[in-house]
């Protein structure tokens, strides 16, 4: 498709080109014709009233020498004629190879979002599918119980709620990642305190906190970022809750905020699984987790945290970073 699409634009670059070139070709041709006519106008003029005709040999009277003018003016105008058509040829050549060059780079950015909508809308296709096929193999297996009873009907209405609970984070997270690759119009930028954004998602975060028994260690100082709160809070939340989540019961998670170079850092630490090198590359892909994450824990999430945190952090100018050891733990660093 955009094969087709590049040799069509080049054909427009190409047609708009040599359009004008020529144009300005028969403007530089009928210029310089007329400029010869006129010499050789003037040149004739001055043999009249100078006499120069005198001069010549017998052979060469008024009208042979007219004839040859009008001759040598004719193999003048056909040798600009093809140097023009050879200049024209060569700018032709040199255009098209120029126009396939633009057209790429014109089509390529266009192309890679394309070709991102179609693997999101892929992946959201296929995550969507799992916790669909889970309620309707968990109704179906209700529907089909001939001895069903209240406590079998409780547990699978709370394995469905389960589901639809994931359906509803997958749906958000969806809907936060699209609004936030569309623009970052979205954001209202203003002075905030870190402390308390840092104490918002402590809040936000402490049943799950207190559920995996975490000792979370908080050093942020009174220091003040212009930033969007919200989605600062929704990245603080993120980083946190991943360190939270894949992180041993009875474990320990530190936050810390600090000064770096004029700018505000930001550090989540834990004593998780870790991450391996070969995952450490993607980790920021949407829909992207670990084999780990997978396999030896039954932690619940579709790979799309670290996406949005990523592009948050895109959005404020900042960078974020990650160093991790498997089976000692992760550190996340945000510079903002």
């Amino acid at each position: 498709m955009f094969h087709s699409a590049r040799l069509k634009l080049t054909s427009w670059y190409l047609v708009i080109i040599m359009a004008i070139t020529l144009v300005f070709s028969l403007i530089i041709y009928q210029v310089m014709t007329l400029e010869l006519e006129r010499g050789l106008r003037r040149f004739g003029n001055r043999i009249d009233i100078e006499g120069l005709e005198i001069l010549l040999p017998p052979r060469l009277q008024r009208e042979q020498l007219d004839e040859r003018l009008i001759e040598d003016l004719e193999i003048a105008k056909h040798l600009i004629l093809i140097r023009l058509l050879t200049i024209d040829g060569a700018i032709l050549i040199i255009s098209a190879l120029a126009g396939w060059f633009l057209a790429g780079k014109t089509l390529l950015p266009i192309e890679i979002a394309l070709e991102e909508q179609k693997r999101f809308v892929g992946d959201a296709s296929h995550e969507l599918r799992t916790p669909l096929t889970a309620l309707k193999t968990s109704t179906e297996v209700v529907l089909r119980s001939k001895k069903l009873n209240l406590k079998q009907a409780r547990q699978a209405l709370e394995s469905n709620l389960e589901e639809i609970e994931q359906l509803d984070n997958l749906s958000s997270d969806l809907l936060s990642l699209a609004k936030l690759q569309s623009s970052s119009k979205t954001l209202s930028f203003s002075q905030i305190e870190i402390k308390k954004v840092v104490q918002k998602v402590h809040k936000q975060l402490s049943p799950l906190i207190k559920k995996k028994k975490i000792r979370l260690e908080l050093d942020a100082n009174d220091l003040t970022l212009k930033a969007d709160e919200n989605s600062l809070t929704q990245m603080l939340v993120i980083l946190l809750d991943n360190a939270v989540k894949y992180s041993k019961t009875g474990g320990r998670v530190w936050v810390k905020v600090d000064r770096y170079r004029n700018q505000m850092r930001i550090e989540v630490k834990d004593e998780g699984l870790g991450i391996s090198k070969e995952d450490l590359p993607h980790i920021f892909d949407r829909f992207y987790r670990t084999d780990q994450a997978r396999s030896k824990s039954q932690i619940s999430g579709f790979g799309l945290g670290l996406s949005l945190a990523k592009r948050i952090v895109k959005l404020h100018g900042g960078k974020i970073e990650v160093s991790s050891t498997v089976g000692v733990g992760s550190r996340f660093r945000v510079i903002i």
